[in-house]
């Protein structure tokens, strides 16, 4: 069975906050049998069965399935609440002088938003019994219920289409827009002292989802119709290219994406305030760029590792099978530490990265529930099941970064 991803080509980008030019780039050619560089070895143990590998992995998915229900839905509906009452913590002290609690408050209500769209517009709810029409993924940020759902810097279509199509069924690949270590590849190669490596590093930390995410989703849509695919020789979007008013998907980030957030947030919402004066209003204003940065950081540290560090895989060739698939998502993803509902919420459930990527639409709370068993099968089959604190993720994700260390790399998938 061969695994699509819809109808799009594949696709890369390269890292848009920098001002690295690149462009959409295919998939290499497909390597030839049996061909691997002669210091790649099998990541795979002699003997792996990947038939079994995929039953086994298939049969869970049958269990978790059918359990879906109430449970799952009342988790929702507690997430979902946590971050409105953090955010509505937030918007009370907002017309404090910029404080960490209040930054806190808005940057949790904010990326808890960003953790429900991942899991709903995965269809993660959609076969739920019960499920609310406003929990799935055919309305939820659809539309003008962007607007409510998930404001922010990055359109919902075009992140369906970046994250839930290319990343998903091009991990690790040439075609993954998120490939860390080919995205930096420059920095990597750079001969620039470690420390401004480092400090590059902190500033994309600090702004990564409006100088990388947005431009990067945003270049993998038709500007027209953020539903359908970019056109054929589109180019990714770097720093340098934002103000360059020609190309239509740069309109369009600006449009969808730009304008409406920053003046929402950082100047219709600071006037509101200036009848109370304009020190309350710079007040707001310090808040809400305070939130920002450290929203970014937030989410910056626990998506950036989860598909980078030095015993992570990235694939020279595509996947051809529901057994490459799998074994695919295993290799080039790792977790966090797992089993505790706040620490799963404030890692927006990304800590169980093996299992999402497996199973991408299932809901978050089932992720909690078969990451002891999906472990045992992975362990059972001889696969290597990465699992570190989100600490030492960050830090290896770093290492990849600024060139100390380097992924593995395989030619050909080894059970073919």
């Amino acid at each position: 069975m061969t695994i699509t991803a819809e109808s799009s080509p594949p696709l890369s980008l390269a890292a848009a906050f920098t001002t690295h030019r690149t462009a959409l780039l295919p998939d290499p050619a497909p390597a030839a049998p049996g061909a691997r560089a002669a210091n790649d070895a099998s990541p795979l143990p002699p003997g792996f069965d990947a038939a079994a590998f995929k039953r086994d992995l298939d049969e869970l998915r049958e269990r978790v399935v059918a359990d879906l229900g109430p449970r799952d839905l009342a988790h929702l509906r507690r997430v979902e609440w946590r971050g409105r009452l953090a955010t509505l913590a937030g918007y009370a002290t907002l017309w404090l002088p910029p404080n960490p609690l209040t930054a806190f408050c808005l940057s949790f209500g904010q990326i808890t938003r960003w953790g429900l769209a991942h899991h709903i517009l995965h269809r993660g709810y959609d076969r739920v019994p019960g499920v609310e029409p406003r929990h799935t993924s055919k309305l939820f940020a659809r539309g003008k219920r962007r607007w409510l759902d998930w404001f922010d810097w990055i359109h919902p279509d075009a992140w369906h289409r970046e994250h839930n199509v290319l990343h998903h069924y091009y991990t690790g690949e040439q075609g993954d827009p998120d490939l860390i270590e080919r995205n930096v590849e420059w920095v990597r190669e750079s001969k620039a002292p470690k420390a401004l490596k480092y400090l590059l590093v902190l500033l994309t930390g600090l702004t990564w989802r409006f100088t990388y995410y947005a431009p990067s989703t945003i270049s993998v849509v038709d500007p027209d119709d953020t539903s359908k695919a970019a056109p054929a020789g589109a180019k990714g979007i770097s720093v340098r290219d934002l103000f360059r008013f020609g190309r239509p998907q740069v309109r369009k980030l600006w449009k969808s994406c730009y304008l409406p957030y920053a003046l929402a947030h950082f100047v219709a919402l600071p006037a509101l305030f200036l009848p109370f004066g304009s020190d309350v209003a710079l007040f707001v204003l310090g808040n809400k760029l305070l939130a920002e940065a450290l929203l970014n950081l937030h989410s910056f540290m626990v998506i950036g590792p989860n598909h980078s560090g030095e015993d992570l895989c990235r694939f020279d060739q595509h996947i051809g099978s529901r057994e490459e698939f799998y074994v695919h998502q295993v290799l080039g993803s790792a977790n966090y530490a797992t089993g505790h509902d706040l620490g799963d919420h404030a890692q927006i459930w990304l800590n169980y990265q093996i299992e999402h990527h497996l199973f991408p639409d299932l809901p978050a709370l089932k992720y909690q529930e078969i990451q002891p068993e999906v472990k045992r099968i992975c362990l059972r089959h001889g696969l290597p099941y990465v699992q570190e604190s989100i600490v030492e993720r960050f830090r290896k994700m770093v290492d990849i970064w600024v060139g100390n260390t380097s992924m593995k790399k395989v030619r050909v998938f080894p059970a073919r």
